[in-house]
């Protein structure tokens, strides 16, 4: 739902997004599809980083393609700057959202969010702040070199989408089964 709410803002694609954008170009596949195919080999780079696949990996790289059509399909396009500006910052916020609940729930980061998860489980001196910034900068510039469109929402997003990602992180983590119910142990 995210990236459709940018997509429609006209204001500029999430960075993963004007990869997509530029890969689809380049090759004459649906956004949609490249969305999909992409995580194959993002998950190959995994392996060095000792990140394991999920439920929610598998289901990220499934179905985020399709939703992102049928949202597409259904939300009528931004007119007015003010409902423009209003699109653009739901994306962000609401991406980010879902990037912290679905991480924090446990089953597996979807293909890209696991790049970011498995550099800083592997280095851990490395904030996810960092880590998420530099991810979205890199593919942004391919993106970009590839014919996919920027704009200043994708200045924000590329921005704000890791500080925000490690705001809601606490807040939408769920605790380890075996943590639950315990008693924290008095502090003398």
């Amino acid at each position: 739902m995210s990236m459709a709410f940018m997509v429609e803002s006209g204001l500029g694609l999430t960075s993963w997004d004007v990869f997509h954008q530029g890969v689809s170009k380049a090759t004459g596949l649906t956004f949609g599809w490249v969305v999909i195919l992409t995580g194959i080999p993002i998950l190959l780079l995994w392996i060095p980083l000792r990140q394991r696949p999920g439920f929610g990996t598998i289901a990220n790289l499934v179905v985020i393609g399709f939703v992102a059509d049928a949202a597409l399909a259904v939300l009528a396009p931004g007119e007015a700057m003010a409902m423009r500006v209003t699109y653009l910052v739901v994306g962000i916020v609401l991406n980010a959202v879902a990037t912290a609940m679905y991480i924090g729930a446990h089953f597996g980061p979807g293909p890209r969010d696991g790049l970011m998860t498995g550099l800083v489980n592997r280095f851990p001196r490395l904030s996810i702040r960092l880590v998420r910034t530099s991810i979205e900068v890199l593919v942004l510039a391919i993106g970009f070199l590839l014919g996919g469109t920027v704009g200043i929402g994708t200045v924000a997003y590329a921005l704000g989408i890791g500080p925000l990602v490690q705001i809601f992180m606490p807040v939408f983590a769920v605790r380890p089964r075996e943590a639950v119910g315990r008693v924290a142990p008095a502090v003398a």
